[in-house]
């Protein structure tokens, strides 16, 4: 025990002695190595310090209180909820009746005792150095102590009475206003002084006013509604304080029996057990969690990607590790002639790695740290919300570093075996002796690259299963790495058509495949890599390509805007018109029920809403299935029905499918339709879909309940409403309206007696708006306080071509420096021979020549390897999502949904461009970079004797 102390012990010394001496060298494996243990632990800190505990958060929710009551808006019946107060239900069970809903008295569900605190939010448009920006209005005493910590003062100080109020600094900085400026909501004339900055830790950049309670909202809302507008939609919560231990599960319980939910600290803290939530008791409504099975397949991900990225680095450090080996050889053999054996030997190498693991998870867990820890406020605003705490976990860094340190031996082992193999007079002397390459490793990688194939082809057509798909995947890149050796050996064949430097090149990679194949494996797992998330991404980009649905024709742009009757609608159609090359402009209406202000589906009382009447017979059998009295379909007459016409769906969607214009409408959808057009000219409607047409006529029901149509829908019963009739021309089946099922001329809605309200306007262009065109639009815009329903056509646009760059250039970088690694080995064993050259009088040219030749042949088979071993996982995962869409698709069929969606498109598609660039940019990339950096000229040494 003692001896083997003691010579571990000089193996550390003498590893560290020469990695300090070959300082490049070892820089070089080091920052390999602690790279990903930097950005890991720097993740680590990260997500650590990002994630609460759970009295962090309640000091975010709750400040200083003990509990928020919270009305669920179902007319205060008696409720169930969770213990995290966030899903609720009423204690009965209304079925398919009518569900209850309206406010209710939280006052009412007050402990004895209590003291509360209220919370109103609101929303409103302000008036900045800008224009308008959309605000959430807060009302809160934020100087009551019970709001500690949900709100962060950051300058100046919280408002304490009318006319003053404080704001995000977000708010702030989007508005470029400041503390001491003034700010007014549009429809309010008052003005209001902000008197200090604030943020909320959990959304940094939320746009936010603070005013003290009763000071803001009512009176904006008021103004509001007496111009006919949309009010504040304020929403109020109370905070609790109760004392002793707390707003405890019982309270809650109570508060829910009065209608009302309740987010309580001390629940928070020490939630009750499942038994005792009766929520959980109820069909439905289990507290679900992750199963083990998932967990583990998601386990299973994570240890495949550490996996392969460890096996990365060990195949780019060996050969590092080697050229140190075969740099200390003379080394090596004085401590065999010394008396040292094998062990000895391959503890010194094998220190090595120790040494660099060590010295690279100290290097990249400090580096983590101090990064971290320097761009926090960055992390932050990019997170969009403040650190619990900087949380430092010593054994989840420490777990990180060992990963470092494990990397670094298994890195040296290969090297570390070579080596003590070696002779001593070898070593001594400087002679290579005879390499036998292992029988046995091409057997097993042969074996493993098959059963990992037929895994992930079983995974892919069998399973359904993404881990099944990744883990033969890399099965069957590490057959293919052991296998590398053997298909070294394949190319060299190639020799004899190659030019005398390559073929000398490709000879000497051959010839010494114990530091090419590792080189050569490092490359290829890169490629791999790259090849395969850039044949998924293609595929998939061809698949969105296919299944993109234009909402108008290329170029065209809608400006829509419902908002206090349309009264900015003029501004807007403007504002378009002046910054877009605007070729044809058609000015479109909406049809309003009870008035002009009311929005479409508006709950508001007064206001109604309009539809589409279809004729019965023109029905389809599945909108009404479900419903009381209806039949209920087997699975056979669902797909049948899904073919039926009066079951398609066109796919595209418009945000009104019925538009009061003119045949300009017609002309910027592109319809080339000469009778539809007459049809407008005089007074005909236009319809898009068939189903609505009977007998040359269309209906339009007007519905001055909603309230009362939803209960008679849910009984099944046709529900009351004034019927329009309209006479129609069908537009032909191939005219495409982009989701526009109806355009009613003026003269028609007017001589019906149709409310109607302008609501913006369909444009086509002479060409694309341009970037800044558009910017300047959105500005004009901003200016007026709405972002105008703003849509501009631009067909398809790949996200992909900036992907599959960064991957080519991941890889060319991962190519260039495994080949180089490879070279640089190449040089140290054939010194004695380019000494030779130069002896003899070649000139220097052939040094650099060689040099370039040998990195671009490793370069060249690692890439070729690598290219075709990436797109298995890639064809497996393209498998295993069209089997899940098929699925997916044959459940639509059964339950009724087939005619609102096609059979599934999953193509896989070769990045031929990333392809060639790999195939053909990086070698030669590599191979004049290598010639470049390499010495032409070199002392002339004499040569060992024999």
């Amino acid at each position: 025990m003692n001896r083997w102390y003691h010579s571990w012990v000089a193996a550390v010394r003498i590893a560290r002695r020469d990695a300090w001496r070959f300082k490049g060298r070892s820089s070089l494996v080091l920052a390999m190595i602690a790279l990903p243990i930097l950005g890991v632990s720097a993740a680590d800190l990260t997500l650590r310090s990002a994630e609460l505990s759970t009295e962090q958060q309640m000091a975010r929710d709750l400040g200083a209180a003990d509990a928020r009551m919270t009305d669920p808006g179902m007319g205060g019946v008696p409720i169930l909820q969770a213990p995290d107060g966030l899903n609720t239900t009423p204690v009965k069970d209304y079925g398919d009746g009518v569900w209850p809903e309206g406010r209710g008295d939280i006052e009412a569900a007050f402990p004895a005792g209590a003291k509360t605190l209220k919370d109103a939010n609101g929303s409103g448009k302000l008036r900045t150095g800008h224009g308008l920006l959309n605000a959430v209005i807060h009302e809160l005493d934020a100087n009551d102590p019970m709001t500690r910590g949900m709100m962060t003062l950051d300058q100046g100080r919280f408002p304490d009475k009318a006319g003053e109020v404080a704001a995000t600094v977000h708010f702030l900085e989007a508005g470029g206003l400041k503390v001491g400026s003034t700010i007014a909501a549009r429809g309010l004339d008052t003005e209001y002084r902000i008197v200090g900055s604030y943020e909320l830790p959990d959304s940094l950049k939320a746009d936010e006013v603070l005013a003290p309670p009763g000071t803001f909202l009512a009176p904006l809302d008021k103004a509001l509604k007496a111009d006919d507008l949309p009010g504040t939609e304020t929403s109020s919560t109370y905070l609790v304080s109760v004392g002793g231990d707390g707003f405890t599960w019982n309270m809650v319980q109570k508060a829910n029996s009065k209608g009302v939910a309740v987010i309580s600290r001390a629940v928070a803290l020490d939630p009750p057990a499942d038994s005792d939530v009766p929520l959980f008791q109820k069909e439905g409504w289990a507290n679900y969690e992750q199963s083990t099975a998932s967990e583990a397949a998601a386990l299973a991900v994570v240890a495949t990607v550490v996996g392969l990225a460890m096996l990365e680095i060990c195949l780019l450090a060996g050969p590092a590790f080697a050229v140190g080996a075969r740099r200390s050889a003379r080394q090596l053999g004085l401590v065999g002639a010394n008396g040292g054996d094998r062990r000895h030997i391959r503890a010194i190498v094998l220190s090595g790695g120790l040494v660099i693991g060590v010295a690279a998870a100290v290097v990249g867990t400090v580096l983590g740290l101090l990064l971290t820890f320097a761009l926090r406020p960055l992390l932050e605003d990019t997170m969009g919300r403040r650190f619990g705490s900087f949380d430092v976990r010593p054994l989840e860094l420490l777990g990180i570093g060992l990963l470092a340190v494990l990397t670094g031996l298994l890195a040296a082992i290969v090297p570390a075996i070579t080596s003590s193999r070696q002779s001593v007079l070898a070593s001594l002397t400087g002679r290579r002796g005879v390499r036998r390459s292992s029988r046995v490793l091409p057997v097993i990688g042969l074996i493993a690259a098959g059963l990992g194939i037929a895994i992930t082809l079983y995974g892919a057509t069998a399973t359904d299963s993404v881990p099944v798909v990744a883990g033969g995947s890399a099965l069957a890149e590490l057959g293919i790495v052991a296998l590398t050796p053997a298909l070294v050996g394949l190319f060299g064949r190639l020799g004899g058509w190659l030019p005398l430097s390559p073929r000398l090149a490709l000879r000497d990679a051959v010839r010494n495949r114990g530091r090419t194949a590792p080189a050569v494996a490092a490359v290829l797992a890169a490629v791999a890599g790259t090849v395969a998330v850039a044949t998924y991404a293609a595929s998939d980009d061809v698949q969105q390509r296919a299944a993109y649905s234009a909402q108008l024709p290329h170029g065209a742009v809608t400006v829509l805007n419902a908002e206090g009757g349309g009264r900015d609608v003029p501004a807007l159609r403007a504002a378009v018109q002046k910054h877009f090359p605007v070729d044809v402009r058609a000015d479109v209406s909406r049809i309003t029920v009870g008035n002009v202000n009311c929005a479409p589906y508006s709950d508001v009382k007064g206001c109604g809403r309009y539809e589409i009447h279809t004729p019965k017979e023109n029905r389809c059998a599945l909108w009404t299935e479900g419903t009381p009295g209806a039949k209920e379909l087997t699975p056979a007459e669902r797909r049948k029905l899904s073919s039926d016409w009066r079951c398609k769906e066109s796919g595209h969607y418009a945000e009104y499918d019925v538009l009061v214009a003119d045949e300009r409408l017609l002309s910027v959808l592109a319809i080339d339709d000469p009778a539809s057009v007459s049809a407008l000219k005089s007074g005909k409607a236009v319809s898009f879909d068939r189903r609505n047409v009977e007998k040359g006529k269309i209906g339009i029901k007007l519905i001055t309940d909603p309230a009362k149509a939803d209960l008679m829908t849910q009984k099944g019963k046709e529900y009351p409403g004034e019927i329009k009739s309209f006479a129609v021309h069908e537009a032909p089946k191939a005219a495409t309206a982009y989701g526009v099922k109806i355009v009613l001329p003026p003269q028609a809605a007017k001589a019906a007696g149709l409310l109607t309200a302008p609501v913006g306007a369909y444009f086509s262009t002479d060409k694309l708006p341009s970037g800044p065109q558009q910017q300047k639009l959105e500005a004009a815009l901003d200016t007026l306080g709405t972002d105008g329903g703003l849509y501009v056509e631009k067909g398809y646009t790949s996200e992909n071509s900036i992907v599959l760059l960064a991957l080519t250039v991941f890889a060319g970088l991962v190519t260039i420096g495994a080949a180089g690694i490879a070279t640089g080995l190449a040089q140290t064993d054939a010194e004695p021979d380019l000494k030779t050259l130069a002896a003899v009088g070649a000139p220097p040219r052939v040094r650099r020549t060689l040099s370039g030749f040998q990195c671009g042949v490793v370069a060249a088979m690692g890439v070729v390897l690598g290219s075709a071993a990436g797109v298995l996982p890639a064809i497996g995962l393209r498998l295993t999502e069209e089997r899940q869409q098929l699925k997916w698709y044959e459940e639509a069929l059964d339950s009724g949904m087939g005619g609102m969606q096609e059979a599934p498109y999953v193509p896989i598609v070769v990045p031929w461009e990333t392809l060639a660039a790999l195939l053909v940019a990086v070698p030669v990339g590599a191979a004049l970079l290598a010639a470049l950096v390499t010495r032409s000229r070199t002392a002339v040494a004499r040569r060992a004797a024999g």
